[in-house]
């Protein structure tokens, strides 16, 4: 079994329209959040910049908590700017939609495929690793590590999920050998 695996090169970009300049990118940039407590309460944001404009904006991350409801490892990680806590809050769904925004992963992310070697027998059975939650379309992903047109993958290869639906998580695939 061969094994890809779906990797992310970046952060993705956030689509989400600027109120300034009416863009409709933004980037987490070296990804940076804003913490600030009034008494008792805390506020902390993830920060954003506009893409054309230039133009930071804030997404709420937690508002009017009390301090004590925040783990303090948590908290110190918000104040050092910890970058997998960026990534682990950008890519959090609950945050996307709570923000309003999506996530725009053109360009993000890369596959590590090996060739199939000649050597050994057909069927080859490949297995599909995501790091990340990268949604992509599997047959567009198989021509891509493959080298094939989309029509060749999907005569060629036979697979539990269907091609033309978006996943974001590992599956399998058999590429069969030419007729």
């Amino acid at each position: 079994m061969l094994p890809w695996v779906v990797r992310r090169t970046r952060l993705p970009l956030l689509s989400t329209r600027c109120v300034a300049c009416l863009s409709e990118s933004a980037t987490t940039g070296e990804g940076r959040f804003r913490v600030n407590a009034q008494g008792k309460l805390l506020d902390v944001w993830l920060l954003v910049r506009c893409v054309s404009c230039d133009r930071t904006s804030k997404l709420t991350v937690h508002e009017r908590v009390p301090v004590r409801t925040v783990e303090p490892a948590r908290l110190d990680r918000y104040h050092t700017n910890d970058p997998e806590l960026v990534a682990a809050t950008l890519l959090d769904p609950a945050f996307a939609r709570r923000n309003r925004f999506t996530l725009d992963w053109s360009g993000s992310w890369r596959l590590d495929a090996p060739p199939p070697r000649l050597d050994e027998p057909w069927p080859v059975r490949v297995e599909v690793v995501f790091e990340d939650p990268v949604p992509v379309r599997p047959d567009r992903l198989i021509a891509r590590g493959l080298g094939l047109s989309r029509n060749e993958v999907r005569r060629r290869i036979k697979c539990d999920n269907p091609l033309r639906r978006t996943v974001i998580t590992g599956f399998t695939f058999t590429l069969m050998a030419v007729d």
